[in-house]
């Protein structure tokens, strides 16, 4: 599978340079841009990947890309490149999202190393956004009171609780519990939890942790007794 990394960078000869390196990687494209502005009039268009940044540019500056890089979430692995980084402003670059901050001149095996190692992240990452995607998706089919029981599965209550909760039967419960699983093709109680995990849903309306997810994964039945 080709990798696109892309090189902003307002010196013609470190993209030269840049280039003549990344092209010799096998199954990775390079494109390169003089300045920010080029690289965010086509952001919206090109494939995902990773973002080898130069912080320091006239006019739009890395700084000013990577808040405007804050409408394509997941799309790309932002590794700021500067010749002039301080610990501040390496501070600020991680806190809008960079993957890993570079200062030039960079060693070529630690480069390629973190090209690589941004690639890969960028690729769980977006593994996991379409997991999301396709689990909301999933959701959206249930119905109002299909959602309900499925919070208060959520909640570890058992069907007799559920039912007492909504003011409906046992009975329904156990039908609504079999409808979502069916809707939601699984067949056991963690793999339901998975998905709405994955959909953003957790116990009392909370975000889930990873601890919560990974304990949900191996498996909690008891979380919800019949």
């Amino acid at each position: 599978m080709t990798r696109t990394t892309y090189l902003v960078d307002d010196d013609a000869a470190v993209r030269n340079a840049m280039r003549g390196l990344l092209d010799l990687q096998p199954d990775q494209t390079l494109l390169d841009f003089g300045s920010g502005e080029a690289f965010l009039d086509v952001a919206g268009e090109v494939d995902p990947g990773v973002l080898l940044l130069d912080l320091n540019m006239p006019r739009l500056g890395g700084m000013e890309v990577l808040q405007a890089l804050r409408a394509f979430p997941g799309k790309f692995a932002v590794l700021v490149l500067t010749g002039m980084g301080t610990v501040p402003r390496a501070l600020d670059a991680m806190r809008d999202g960079v993957f890993d901050f570079l200062e030039k001149p960079c060693p070529v095996e630690q480069l390629l190393d973190t090209v690589d190692a941004a690639h890969a992240d960028l690729a769980l990452k977006r593994e996991a956004i379409a997991g999301a995607d396709k689990a909301k998706a999933q959701i959206d089919t249930l119905s109002g009171r299909e959602r309900d029981v499925l919070m208060g599965l959520l909640d570890g209550l058992a069907n007799k609780n559920i039912a007492f909760a909504l003011d409906i039967s046992a009975r329904t419960v156990e039908i609504y519990r079999a409808n979502l699983m069916h809707k939601l093709q699984v067949r056991s109680l963690p793999a339901v939890m998975r998905i709405a995990f994955a959909a953003g849903m957790a116990p009392g309306g909370q975000t889930p942790r990873t601890e919560d997810l990974s304990g949900i994964m191996t498996g909690r039945d008891r979380l919800a007794p019949i």
